[in-house]
């Protein structure tokens, strides 16, 4: 272990140009009008893992984007560990609140990042903390003999619910054969307070279009008589939360978890100051479900949110304009025991059964993904947190996310394993917003930590 902490320290400028040159390509899975960059992506990332020592280095083709894949493999007694990431972005708008440009990655000191952060759209979620996987992956090469099998699958359609994955994985499951699933994904507390995702919310995503008369009409002429397609959005809209911030859609909250008083106690041990939380947001107040800490609001129950809404006139002066229609995108982050399938329906069925005579009403399910909790008495996990209690000193805290990565669900249903969540971002690292950033501490401490997981892992699991 001595030589791979060496080699990272005397290549670290080195791994941290070679990110800055990924971070350069805007790899927006969602928009059509970067395919090009997307697959120019797929292939730095598969000459990565061919420089960094992988065998059967593969670009391999989906109905959709393509996944690379790559292996290294020792010795079949010895445990196989699944590295999963994804080498796709979001969307970087709106292009007018970055302070630099998203494509254009640039090293800034913060208040939370006194060493230093990358600027860039996808320097957090997830092209960063996956090039960790990559950069530890030939720093282990370089001291020595691997202490497990390795195989990497990145893919390129995260960001708009790897509808091609799951497809992937049911005719290459020989080929993904594996132990447990490593991904870095998520995030860390703080700095100085180290942790390990062990619970993840799942999501059903839908588009709804209300619509109203056959064309935009004249306000003045036909406002107060005709319904508005907006009004009518935002009224069913608002219809969708009680005072209490609690779900109105019948059914909603049947199959909801409900953890104990003690539990919830544990989990309110986390450190956590609302002042800190307030501040970092620039708002005077947190909100949601009364009854529920902010901790347990963001983690352990469920949510429904506007994600965008759009319709009329929206240019510069003004335009007396009834719209014709109104669109909104809704999303419904669950807990497990809820079916995105379910929840889905049950939206479907409560959103057209409000809805006035004056519109109609259109609901058009995008993706879905499952709840998930993973246990904290397995080889994986243990070998995760000694890990990490050897790099940050600490031992880490497990701790359930609001965020939703489906394809934990998909590995253990098609391919029988656990995954472990081991991720190194903050949750104030602006992921999915302007000024999305990674801080140097965290980049070089995942790559400096998950080597200690292999090592910990093989032992574990003799």
């Amino acid at each position: 272990m001595e030589k791979v902490q060496s080699f990272i320290q005397d290549n670290k400028q080195r791994f941290l140009d070679e990110l800055l040159d990924l971070l350069r390509i805007p790899s927006v899975s969602a928009d059509p009008a970067y395919k090009e960059d997307v697959l120019r992506t797929a292939d730095f990332v598969a000459d990565a893992l061919k420089k960094a020592g992988a065998d059967n280095v593969e670009i391999c083709p989906t109905a959709g984007y393509p996944i690379v894949y790559a292996d290294k493999i020792i010795d079949s007694k010895l445990p196989t560990v699944l590295v999963y990431g994804h080498y796709d972005v979001q969307p970087p708008d709106p292009l007018d609140l970055w302070e630099s440009g998203p494509f254009e990655p640039v090293i800034k000191k913060t208040e939370l990042h006194p060493d230093g952060a990358i600027f860039a759209r996808g320097a957090c979620d997830d092209k960063g903390q996956a090039f960790m996987h990559v950069k530890a992956f030939e720093a282990m090469l370089a001291g020595g003999p691997l202490p497990c099998n390795v195989k990497f699958m990145i893919e390129g359609e995260e960001e708009v619910g790897s509808d091609n994955l799951g497809t992937f994985c049911k005719e290459n499951t020989e080929k993904l054969a594996c132990d447990v699933v490593l991904i870095s994904d998520t995030s860390i507390i703080a700095n100085d307070v180290p942790s390990i995702t062990v619970g993840l919310r799942g999501l059903s995503y839908v588009e709804v279009e209300v619509v109203g008369p056959n064309r935009d009409l004249h306000s003045g002429v036909y406002g107060g008589a005709v319904a508005n397609p907006i009004n009518v959005l935002s009224s069913m809209i608002a219809s969708l939360q009680d005072e209490n911030k609690h779900i109105t859609i019948p059914g909603f909250y049947d199959d909801v978890e409900e953890l104990s008083a003690e539990y919830r106690k544990k989990m309110n041990e986390a450190p956590h100051s609302e002042d800190a939380y307030k501040r970092d947001l620039n708002i005077d107040a947190t909100q949601g479900e009364t009854g529920y800490t902010t901790i347990e609001r963001a983690s352990i129950r469920p949510t429904l949110d506007v994600n965008g809404i759009w319709g009329g006139y929206i240019g510069e002066g003004a335009k007396t304009v009834l719209p014709s229609k109104a669109n909104a995108k809704i999303s419904m982050r669950l807990v497990p025991n809820q079916s995105s399938d379910k929840i889905t329906e049950l939206f479907q069925k409560h959103f057209e059964s409000i809805a006035p005579d004056s519109v109609k009403v259109r609901v058009k399910p995008h993706h879905g993904g499952e709840p998930v909790v993973t246990p904290t008495d397995t080889p994986e996990y243990m070998a995760a947190s000694k890990a990490m209690e050897a790099t940050f000193g600490k031992t880490p805290i497990p701790t359930r996310e609001g965020g939703s990565i489906p394809i934990v669900a998909l590995f253990e249903d098609v391919l029988g394993v656990k995954s472990v969540l081991m991720g190194f971002g903050l949750n104030s690292d602006a992921i999915h917003s302007p000024n999305e950033h990674y801080g140097l501490f965290n980049y070089y401490k995942g790559i400096e930590t998950i080597p200690y997981f292999y090592k910990y892992y093989a032992e574990l699991k003799k």
